[in-house]
């Protein structure tokens, strides 16, 4: 089993100015996708689907991680990241969270960036068009509510019913004028230490 890659696409977004005031430094939203044939579709019920994870996971994740970090310029570029999967509507959610809950294709991403905290994400179903959101947060702190972003992003003829699109997201840079806080000024005003 091989990865049988229909195409890649990329996203970018250089954001100048949020609520009607100029941006202090541009903000950058990236996206790399990847359009695959869903290995499982027309075999029924595929109890183990762990061969193909082995098999797709690690190619795809770095096949993404290099697009990601060729948008960005490096990984030190990047401070919020996340992925998503949507499975075209012959195949199950299962299908599109098998290639994207593994550390073989995460870990090549969390490695590139240097981060400490987990990849947020969303596995869909969706047929072609569909809106691909892609959840980001800071890399190193799960708290900081400044990267608290989502791209989002259509193709237009992806995911055919018997494909799954594969996504990964950054941004260089939070929301240009972040004001409402982060999670550790929540707790502490609230007096909740423990979190």
């Amino acid at each position: 089993m091989t990865l049988s890659l229909r195409k890649l696409v990329t996203y970018t977004e250089d954001i100048r100015s949020e609520g009607g005031r100029v941006a202090p430094a541009p903000f950058k939203l990236f996206a790399a996708a990847a359009v695959l044939t869903n290995p499982w579709v027309g075999r029924g019920f595929v109890e183990d689907l762990s061969p193909e994870i082995r098999a797709i996971a690690p190619e795809l994740g770095e096949l993404l991680t290099a697009e990601i970090l060729r948008l960005a310029g490096s990984g030190e570029a990047v401070e919020g990241y996340g992925k998503s999967a949507i499975v075209g509507s012959a195949g199950e959610v299962e299908h599109a969270s098998a290639l994207i809950h593994t550390l073989r294709f995460g870990n090549h991403y969390r490695r590139a960036v240097g981060a400490k905290s987990y990849l947020a994400f969303t596995n869909t179903r969706g047929g072609p068009g569909a809106s691909i959101q892609i959840p980001l947060m800071h890399k190193h702190d799960e708290g900081m509510r400044s990267h608290y972003l989502t791209v989002q992003f259509s193709i237009d003829d992806a995911p055919a019913p018997d494909e799954i699109v594969v996504a990964l997201g950054a941004s260089i840079g939070g929301r240009p004028h972040h004001r409402i806080g982060d999670r550790y000024k929540d707790l502490a005003e609230l007096g909740d230490l423990n979190g």
